[in-house]
């Protein structure tokens, strides 16, 4: 049994997700706007949050940009009638780990939570930090350098850094990144890989230097210390 936190200012939706959740088997707790769900989520130990992108007070994005800033790293599904691609785009960007547009299917809300709990559970046990040539990732604070200088990631961004860097020298496959970094077993679309990868490269090369973040045509990408 999970503990979910629901935040959600429709009330007909909060008990559609809140019945859900509670059939299958997991322990929820409602928030209806979003200063009231920030301080819950900062106060109290949650498995996943469910999270309304448009709510009274703060807003879905800037709760989740805030939950990050402070090393809350719980998972977190958004939830929202904002369907454009772009909408989808900006609140993974911000920290949440899937989006669901409204209308949904009952049964597939419940998926998406049981496929992020998964997944949160399957992480291994982190070593201290991460080192790839001059690329230096703390897991413990979230923090990454380069070459000893800090370089400001957002949360997906540092996600699928960490996860090309357990795999630094082998070519990881985008239907391999969509599954492990964003829990898809499908290509959501929305040229999820593609942003991240031109983000993480315009951030951490160097003048003069080749990308540590390689394209192999056809296959995939791959992490190299450079």
């Amino acid at each position: 049994m999970a503990r979910i936190l629901v935040i959600e200012d429709d009330t007909a939706t909060a008990q559609e997700i809140v019945t859900e959740l509670g059939a299958h088997g997991h322990e929820t707790l409602h928030a209806d706007n979003g200063d009231l769900g920030l301080e819950k989520a900062t106060r109290e130990p949650f498995d996943l949050i469910t999270l309304d992108r448009m709510l009274p007070g703060i807003d879905g994005l800037t709760l989740v940009e805030r939950l990050r800033e402070r090393r809350i790293h719980v998972p977190v599904l958004m939830i929202s009638a904002l369907s454009d691609v772009d909408e989808r785009i900006a609140g993974l960007r911000a920290g949440g780990d899937d989006y669901l547009t409204k209308p949904f299917a009952s049964n597939e809300m419940a998926m998406r939570v049981e496929v992020l709990l998964r997944r949160q559970a399957q992480q291994p046990a982190e070593e201290a930090v991460l080192r790839v040539g001059e690329i230096e990732i703390d897991l413990i604070r979230r923090k990454v350098k380069v070459d000893g200088e800090p370089v400001r990631l957002l949360h997906m961004e540092l996600r699928l850094l960490e996860f090309l860097a357990r795999n630094a020298g082998d070519i990881v496959s985008r239907k391999i990144i969509f599954e492990k970094v964003w829990g898809y077993y499908f290509d959501p679309g929305a040229n999820l890989i593609n942003v991240h990868i031109a983000r993480l490269r315009k951030k951490l090369d160097r003048p003069g230097k080749p990308s540590a973040i390689v394209t192999v045509k056809g296959e995939g990408y791959r992490l190299d210390a450079v």
